[in-house]
Protein backbone atom coordinates (compact mmCIF):
# COMPACT_ATOMS: atom_id res chain seq x y z
CA UNK A 1 0.00 0.00 0.00
CA UNK A 2 3.22 2.31 0.56
CA UNK A 3 4.42 2.13 -2.74
CA UNK A 4 0.97 2.74 -4.40
CA UNK A 5 0.29 5.67 -2.53
CA UNK A 6 4.23 7.18 -3.00
CA UNK A 7 3.62 6.62 -6.46
CA UNK A 8 0.68 8.52 -6.80
CA UNK A 9 2.31 11.76 -4.70
CA UNK A 10 5.17 11.42 -7.30
CA UNK A 11 3.18 11.43 -9.87
CA UNK A 12 0.54 14.03 -8.62
CA UNK A 13 4.11 15.90 -7.78
CA UNK A 14 5.08 16.14 -11.83
CA UNK A 15 2.14 16.82 -12.35
CA UNK A 16 2.08 20.34 -10.79
CA UNK A 17 5.38 20.71 -11.06
CA UNK A 18 4.63 20.46 -14.63
CA UNK A 19 1.84 23.01 -14.62
CA UNK A 20 3.46 25.95 -12.64
CA UNK A 21 5.76 25.62 -15.35
CA UNK A 22 3.01 26.40 -17.84
CA UNK A 23 3.49 23.23 -19.87
CA UNK A 24 1.79 20.32 -20.70
CA UNK A 25 0.48 18.75 -17.44
CA UNK A 26 0.50 15.03 -18.41
CA UNK A 27 4.07 15.44 -20.92
CA UNK A 28 5.53 18.60 -19.85
CA UNK A 29 6.94 19.08 -23.52
CA UNK A 30 4.62 21.61 -24.64
CA UNK A 31 3.44 25.24 -23.83
CA UNK A 32 -0.65 24.74 -22.82
CA UNK A 33 -0.85 28.93 -23.10
CA UNK A 34 -1.42 30.84 -26.66
CA UNK A 35 -0.74 34.14 -25.26
CA UNK A 36 -1.25 35.23 -21.47
CA UNK A 37 -5.26 34.58 -21.24
CA UNK A 38 -5.25 32.17 -23.99
CA UNK A 39 -4.92 28.03 -23.87
CA UNK A 40 -4.42 26.18 -26.88
CA UNK A 41 -6.63 23.62 -27.77
CA UNK A 42 -4.50 20.48 -26.84
CA UNK A 43 -0.98 19.86 -26.30
CA UNK A 44 0.80 19.62 -29.60
CA UNK A 45 3.22 16.80 -28.42
CA UNK A 46 1.22 14.32 -26.66
CA UNK A 47 -2.40 15.38 -27.88
CA UNK A 48 -4.15 16.12 -24.75
CA UNK A 49 -7.20 18.11 -25.26
CA UNK A 50 -6.54 20.93 -22.34
CA UNK A 51 -10.21 21.21 -22.13
CA UNK A 52 -10.86 17.36 -21.96
CA UNK A 53 -13.70 17.97 -24.18
CA UNK A 54 -16.67 20.00 -21.56
CA UNK A 55 -17.82 22.72 -21.78
CA UNK A 56 -17.34 25.37 -19.29
CA UNK A 57 -13.87 23.26 -18.18
CA UNK A 58 -12.27 26.30 -17.02
CA UNK A 59 -14.93 27.43 -14.70
CA UNK A 60 -13.06 25.70 -11.82
CA UNK A 61 -10.13 27.60 -13.11
CA UNK A 62 -11.75 30.85 -12.29
CA UNK A 63 -12.66 29.52 -8.81
CA UNK A 64 -9.12 28.24 -8.41
CA UNK A 65 -7.94 32.25 -9.36
CA UNK A 66 -10.31 33.88 -6.94
CA UNK A 67 -9.55 31.84 -4.19
CA UNK A 68 -5.68 32.25 -4.54
CA UNK A 69 -6.19 35.85 -5.32
CA UNK A 70 -8.20 36.01 -1.91
CA UNK A 71 -5.55 34.00 0.31
CA UNK A 72 -2.78 36.39 -0.58
CA UNK A 73 -4.56 39.27 0.30
CA UNK A 74 -5.53 37.98 3.73
CA UNK A 75 -2.24 36.44 4.64
CA UNK A 76 -0.63 39.81 3.49
CA UNK A 77 -3.18 41.95 5.59
CA UNK A 78 -2.28 39.24 8.47
CA UNK A 79 1.38 39.61 8.31
CA UNK A 80 1.49 43.33 8.23
CA UNK A 81 -1.38 43.14 11.23
CA UNK A 82 0.64 41.09 12.96
CA UNK A 83 4.22 42.76 12.36
CA UNK A 84 3.17 46.49 12.89
CA UNK A 85 0.79 45.66 15.79
CA UNK A 86 -0.35 47.94 17.64
CA UNK A 87 0.06 50.54 15.20
CA UNK A 88 -0.68 48.80 11.60
CA UNK A 89 -0.21 51.37 8.73
CA UNK A 90 -4.37 51.14 7.33
CA UNK A 91 -3.39 54.14 4.83
CA UNK A 92 -0.76 51.75 3.35
CA UNK A 93 -2.35 48.65 3.53
CA UNK A 94 -5.34 50.28 2.11
CA UNK A 95 -3.16 51.76 -0.94
CA UNK A 96 -1.46 48.52 -1.45
CA UNK A 97 -4.28 46.01 -1.32
CA UNK A 98 -6.30 47.69 -3.92
CA UNK A 99 -3.84 47.14 -6.15
CA UNK A 100 -2.64 43.60 -5.35
CA UNK A 101 -6.32 42.32 -5.34
CA UNK A 102 -6.74 43.98 -8.86
CA UNK A 103 -3.27 42.93 -10.24
CA UNK A 104 -3.23 39.19 -8.75
CA UNK A 105 -6.01 37.10 -10.60
CA UNK A 106 -4.01 39.27 -13.45
CA UNK A 107 -0.78 37.76 -13.04
CA UNK A 108 -2.04 33.84 -11.46
CA UNK A 109 -4.26 33.56 -14.50
CA UNK A 110 -2.61 31.51 -16.58
CA UNK A 111 -1.02 29.22 -13.37
CA UNK A 112 -4.54 29.06 -12.65
CA UNK A 113 -5.06 27.30 -15.91
CA UNK A 114 -2.53 24.71 -15.43
CA UNK A 115 -2.81 23.98 -12.07
CA UNK A 116 -6.75 23.17 -12.91
CA UNK A 117 -5.52 20.83 -15.78
CA UNK A 118 -2.92 19.41 -13.42
CA UNK A 119 -5.70 19.29 -10.91
CA UNK A 120 -8.59 17.13 -12.81
CA UNK A 121 -5.52 14.95 -14.03
CA UNK A 122 -4.41 13.92 -10.68
CA UNK A 123 -8.04 12.90 -9.66
CA UNK A 124 -9.36 11.99 -13.14
CA UNK A 125 -6.52 10.52 -15.17
CA UNK A 126 -6.94 11.24 -19.46
CA UNK A 127 -8.89 8.29 -20.66
CA UNK A 128 -9.76 7.71 -24.44
CA UNK A 129 -11.25 10.35 -25.94
CA UNK A 130 -9.27 13.09 -24.11
CA UNK A 131 -6.53 13.30 -27.13
CA UNK A 132 -7.13 14.91 -30.08
CA UNK A 133 -7.61 12.74 -33.07
CA UNK A 134 -4.40 12.52 -35.04
CA UNK A 135 -4.44 15.79 -37.46
CA UNK A 136 -8.19 16.83 -35.71
CA UNK A 137 -7.71 20.59 -35.29
CA UNK A 138 -10.63 22.02 -33.52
Amino acid sequence: MGRFREGHILRGARLFGRAILLRCPRCGRAQVLDGWFGVRPHCTACGLRFDRGEPGYFVGAGCLNLVVAELVFAVGLLAVLVLAWPNPPWNAMLYAGIPLMVLMPIIFFPFSRTIWIAFDLTFRPAERGDDMPPGGDR
